[in-house]
Protein backbone atom coordinates (compact mmCIF):
# COMPACT_ATOMS: atom_id res chain seq x y z
CA UNK A 1 0.00 0.00 0.00
CA UNK A 2 1.07 3.60 -0.63
CA UNK A 3 0.56 6.38 1.91
CA UNK A 4 1.01 10.02 0.90
CA UNK A 5 1.98 12.41 3.69
CA UNK A 6 1.92 16.14 2.89
CA UNK A 7 4.26 18.50 4.76
CA UNK A 8 2.88 21.54 6.60
CA UNK A 9 0.32 23.24 4.32
CA UNK A 10 0.88 27.00 4.60
CA UNK A 11 -1.79 29.54 3.67
CA UNK A 12 -3.51 30.04 0.34
CA UNK A 13 -0.50 29.03 -1.83
CA UNK A 14 -0.23 25.72 0.02
CA UNK A 15 -3.96 25.07 -0.23
CA UNK A 16 -3.95 25.75 -3.98
CA UNK A 17 -1.09 23.31 -4.54
CA UNK A 18 -2.78 20.67 -2.43
CA UNK A 19 -6.02 21.06 -4.35
CA UNK A 20 -4.29 20.18 -7.63
CA UNK A 21 -1.61 17.75 -6.41
CA UNK A 22 -3.69 15.33 -4.37
CA UNK A 23 -6.12 14.20 -7.11
CA UNK A 24 -3.19 13.90 -9.53
CA UNK A 25 -1.11 11.74 -7.19
CA UNK A 26 -4.07 9.63 -6.11
CA UNK A 27 -4.43 8.52 -9.70
CA UNK A 28 -0.84 8.48 -10.98
CA UNK A 29 0.85 6.94 -7.92
CA UNK A 30 -1.95 4.66 -6.75
CA UNK A 31 -2.22 6.25 -3.33
CA UNK A 32 -4.28 4.35 -0.74
CA UNK A 33 -4.34 6.97 2.04
CA UNK A 34 -3.56 10.69 2.26
CA UNK A 35 -2.40 12.40 5.47
CA UNK A 36 -1.54 16.11 5.74
CA UNK A 37 -0.32 18.47 8.44
CA UNK A 38 -2.80 21.37 8.34
CA UNK A 39 -1.91 23.52 11.37
CA UNK A 40 -0.79 26.47 9.19
CA UNK A 41 -3.47 26.18 6.51
CA UNK A 42 -5.60 29.17 7.54
CA UNK A 43 -3.59 32.25 6.60
CA UNK A 44 -0.41 30.65 7.92
CA UNK A 45 -1.85 30.03 11.39
CA UNK A 46 -4.40 27.44 12.42
CA UNK A 47 -7.20 25.49 10.78
CA UNK A 48 -10.92 26.21 10.27
CA UNK A 49 -13.86 23.91 9.71
CA UNK A 50 -14.40 25.32 6.21
CA UNK A 51 -10.82 24.50 5.20
CA UNK A 52 -10.89 21.11 6.87
CA UNK A 53 -14.00 20.12 4.93
CA UNK A 54 -12.41 21.37 1.71
CA UNK A 55 -9.32 19.24 2.38
CA UNK A 56 -11.53 16.20 2.86
CA UNK A 57 -13.25 16.97 -0.46
CA UNK A 58 -9.84 17.19 -2.18
CA UNK A 59 -8.93 13.66 -1.01
CA UNK A 60 -7.15 14.14 2.32
CA UNK A 61 -8.17 11.38 4.71
CA UNK A 62 -6.45 12.43 7.96
CA UNK A 63 -5.32 15.87 9.17
CA UNK A 64 -2.51 16.18 11.71
CA UNK A 65 -1.39 19.34 13.48
CA UNK A 66 0.95 20.78 16.13
CA UNK A 67 1.51 23.84 18.27
CA UNK A 68 -0.53 26.13 15.98
CA UNK A 69 -3.65 23.97 15.98
CA UNK A 70 -5.46 26.34 18.38
CA UNK A 71 -4.60 29.58 16.55
CA UNK A 72 -8.11 29.77 15.12
CA UNK A 73 -10.63 29.73 17.96
CA UNK A 74 -13.17 27.66 16.05
CA UNK A 75 -10.70 24.74 16.01
CA UNK A 76 -11.62 24.09 19.66
CA UNK A 77 -15.11 23.04 18.56
CA UNK A 78 -14.20 21.66 15.14
CA UNK A 79 -11.66 19.15 16.48
CA UNK A 80 -14.38 17.63 18.67
CA UNK A 81 -16.67 17.24 15.66
CA UNK A 82 -14.10 15.91 13.19
CA UNK A 83 -12.29 12.77 14.45
CA UNK A 84 -9.95 12.80 11.44
CA UNK A 85 -8.43 16.07 12.64
CA UNK A 86 -6.00 15.09 15.39
CA UNK A 87 -3.66 17.07 17.66
CA UNK A 88 -0.48 16.09 19.51
CA UNK A 89 -1.31 13.27 21.91
CA UNK A 90 0.97 14.62 24.64
CA UNK A 91 -1.22 17.63 25.39
CA UNK A 92 -2.57 17.21 28.94
CA UNK A 93 -5.83 15.40 29.75
CA UNK A 94 -8.88 17.52 29.07
CA UNK A 95 -7.49 19.10 25.90
CA UNK A 96 -10.07 18.99 23.07
CA UNK A 97 -9.63 16.32 20.44
CA UNK A 98 -7.52 13.18 20.32
CA UNK A 99 -3.94 12.30 19.44
CA UNK A 100 -4.71 9.33 17.21
CA UNK A 101 -7.26 7.96 14.81
CA UNK A 102 -7.75 4.65 12.99
CA UNK A 103 -9.12 4.94 9.47
CA UNK A 104 -9.85 2.58 6.60
CA UNK A 105 -8.18 2.95 3.21
CA UNK A 106 -9.97 2.78 -0.11
CA UNK A 107 -9.05 -0.92 -0.23
CA UNK A 108 -10.46 -1.61 3.24
CA UNK A 109 -7.16 -1.74 5.18
CA UNK A 110 -7.07 -0.20 8.67
CA UNK A 111 -4.33 2.38 9.32
CA UNK A 112 -3.55 4.09 12.61
CA UNK A 113 -2.29 7.69 12.55
CA UNK A 114 -0.67 9.24 15.64
CA UNK A 115 0.39 12.85 16.27
CA UNK A 116 2.90 13.81 19.00
CA UNK A 117 4.92 16.98 19.64
CA UNK A 118 8.51 17.44 20.73
CA UNK A 119 9.65 19.35 23.83
CA UNK A 120 13.07 20.71 22.81
CA UNK A 121 12.57 24.46 22.07
CA UNK A 122 8.82 23.79 22.23
CA UNK A 123 6.04 23.99 24.83
CA UNK A 124 6.68 21.76 27.89
CA UNK A 125 4.09 19.08 27.18
CA UNK A 126 4.07 15.50 28.47
CA UNK A 127 7.00 13.31 27.42
CA UNK A 128 6.37 12.27 23.78
CA UNK A 129 8.67 9.25 24.12
CA UNK A 130 6.40 7.67 26.73
CA UNK A 131 3.05 8.98 25.49
CA UNK A 132 3.71 7.54 22.04
CA UNK A 133 3.88 4.03 23.48
CA UNK A 134 0.39 4.44 24.95
CA UNK A 135 -0.92 5.68 21.60
CA UNK A 136 0.66 2.80 19.70
CA UNK A 137 -0.99 0.33 22.08
CA UNK A 138 -4.38 1.94 21.41
CA UNK A 139 -4.02 1.82 17.62
CA UNK A 140 -2.41 -1.63 17.43
CA UNK A 141 -5.65 -3.27 18.50
CA UNK A 142 -7.21 -2.18 15.21
CA UNK A 143 -4.35 -1.64 12.72
CA UNK A 144 -1.02 -3.16 11.75
CA UNK A 145 0.02 -0.11 9.75
CA UNK A 146 0.76 2.81 12.10
CA UNK A 147 1.92 6.23 10.87
CA UNK A 148 3.43 8.86 13.23
CA UNK A 149 3.68 12.63 12.65
CA UNK A 150 6.31 13.91 15.10
CA UNK A 151 5.90 17.68 15.23
CA UNK A 152 9.21 18.91 16.65
CA UNK A 153 11.90 21.57 16.32
CA UNK A 154 15.16 19.77 17.15
CA UNK A 155 16.72 17.44 14.61
CA UNK A 156 18.24 15.34 17.41
CA UNK A 157 14.86 14.79 19.06
CA UNK A 158 13.30 13.71 15.77
CA UNK A 159 16.10 11.28 14.95
CA UNK A 160 15.91 9.86 18.46
CA UNK A 161 12.18 9.26 18.02
CA UNK A 162 12.84 7.44 14.75
CA UNK A 163 15.21 5.03 16.47
CA UNK A 164 12.90 4.77 19.50
CA UNK A 165 10.07 3.52 17.29
CA UNK A 166 12.04 1.52 14.72
CA UNK A 167 10.27 -1.79 14.24
CA UNK A 168 7.21 -0.64 16.23
CA UNK A 169 5.51 1.57 13.66
CA UNK A 170 5.37 1.83 9.88
CA UNK A 171 6.65 5.40 9.60
CA UNK A 172 7.91 8.34 11.65
CA UNK A 173 7.90 11.62 9.74
CA UNK A 174 8.94 14.99 11.11
CA UNK A 175 7.04 18.24 10.68
CA UNK A 176 7.20 21.81 12.03
CA UNK A 177 10.46 23.31 10.67
CA UNK A 178 9.06 23.80 7.12
CA UNK A 179 12.47 22.86 5.65
CA UNK A 180 12.56 19.52 3.84
CA UNK A 181 15.42 17.24 4.87
CA UNK A 182 17.05 14.71 2.54
CA UNK A 183 17.62 11.87 5.01
CA UNK A 184 14.64 9.71 4.08
CA UNK A 185 15.30 6.00 4.61
CA UNK A 186 13.84 2.78 5.92
CA UNK A 187 15.45 1.96 9.27
CA UNK A 188 16.66 -1.62 9.98
CA UNK A 189 13.48 -2.60 11.82
CA UNK A 190 11.23 -1.61 8.91
CA UNK A 191 10.21 1.92 9.93
CA UNK A 192 10.29 4.63 7.24
CA UNK A 193 11.84 7.86 8.52
CA UNK A 194 12.51 11.45 7.49
CA UNK A 195 13.53 14.31 9.80
CA UNK A 196 11.22 16.84 8.15
CA UNK A 197 8.81 16.43 5.25
CA UNK A 198 9.00 20.16 4.55
CA UNK A 199 6.42 22.78 3.64
CA UNK A 200 3.67 22.84 1.05
CA UNK A 201 3.52 26.55 0.39
CA UNK A 202 5.52 29.59 -0.79
CA UNK A 203 9.28 29.04 -0.79
CA UNK A 204 10.22 32.59 -1.80
CA UNK A 205 9.89 33.32 1.90
CA UNK A 206 11.23 32.58 5.35
CA UNK A 207 9.50 29.28 6.15
CA UNK A 208 6.32 30.55 4.51
CA UNK A 209 6.32 34.12 5.86
CA UNK A 210 6.96 37.27 3.79
CA UNK A 211 10.74 37.61 3.92
CA UNK A 212 10.69 41.40 4.17
CA UNK A 213 8.76 41.29 7.43
CA UNK A 214 11.06 38.64 8.90
CA UNK A 215 14.22 40.49 7.86
CA UNK A 216 12.91 43.69 9.42
CA UNK A 217 12.36 41.90 12.70
CA UNK A 218 15.88 40.45 12.67
CA UNK A 219 17.40 43.82 11.77
CA UNK A 220 15.43 46.04 14.15
CA UNK A 221 13.99 43.75 16.79
CA UNK A 222 10.60 45.36 16.22
CA UNK A 223 7.43 43.24 15.91
CA UNK A 224 5.51 42.99 12.67
CA UNK A 225 2.61 41.04 11.25
CA UNK A 226 3.75 37.73 9.80
CA UNK A 227 1.92 37.70 6.47
CA UNK A 228 2.03 34.58 4.32
CA UNK A 229 4.30 34.95 1.28
CA UNK A 230 3.17 34.03 -2.25
CA UNK A 231 6.13 33.26 -4.49
CA UNK A 232 7.64 29.95 -5.61
CA UNK A 233 4.98 27.56 -4.30
CA UNK A 234 6.17 23.98 -3.85
CA UNK A 235 4.45 20.78 -2.80
CA UNK A 236 6.50 18.87 -0.24
CA UNK A 237 5.50 15.33 0.69
CA UNK A 238 6.64 11.74 1.05
CA UNK A 239 5.17 8.52 -0.26
CA UNK A 240 5.63 5.58 2.12
CA UNK A 241 5.15 2.09 0.69
CA UNK A 242 4.23 -0.51 3.29
CA UNK A 243 3.40 -4.20 3.59
CA UNK A 244 -0.11 -4.18 4.99
CA UNK A 245 0.24 -7.69 6.43
CA UNK A 246 3.36 -6.96 8.53
CA UNK A 247 3.03 -3.21 8.98
CA UNK A 248 6.64 -2.71 7.86
CA UNK A 249 7.68 -0.05 5.37
CA UNK A 250 9.46 -1.14 2.21
CA UNK A 251 10.26 2.29 0.73
CA UNK A 252 9.98 6.04 1.30
CA UNK A 253 10.14 8.59 -1.52
CA UNK A 254 10.57 12.33 -1.03
CA UNK A 255 8.62 14.75 -3.26
CA UNK A 256 9.33 18.43 -3.99
CA UNK A 257 7.03 19.54 -6.80
CA UNK A 258 6.34 22.90 -8.42
CA UNK A 259 2.97 23.57 -10.12
CA UNK A 260 4.63 22.73 -13.44
CA UNK A 261 5.97 19.47 -12.00
CA UNK A 262 2.48 18.52 -10.84
CA UNK A 263 1.09 19.15 -14.32
CA UNK A 264 3.88 17.08 -15.87
CA UNK A 265 3.24 14.35 -13.32
CA UNK A 266 -0.39 14.23 -14.35
CA UNK A 267 0.53 14.03 -18.04
CA UNK A 268 3.07 11.27 -17.52
CA UNK A 269 0.75 9.06 -15.50
CA UNK A 270 2.67 6.56 -13.41
CA UNK A 271 6.11 7.64 -14.63
CA UNK A 272 8.14 9.11 -11.73
CA UNK A 273 9.63 12.58 -11.93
Amino acid sequence: MNILFIGDIVGKPGRALTRTAVPTLLDSRKIDLVIANVENAAGGNGITRELGEAFRDHGIDVMTSGNHVWDKREALDYIELEPRLIRPANYPPGTPGKGHVVVTTRAGVSVGVINVMGRVFMAPLDNPFTVIQEEIALTRTAARVVFVDFHAEATSEKIAMGWHLDGEVTAVVGTHTHVQSSDQRVLPGGTAYITDVGMTGPHDSVIGVDKGVVLKRFLTGMPGRFDTARGDPRFHAVIVTADETTGRATAIERLSLSPADIETHANRGTEKL
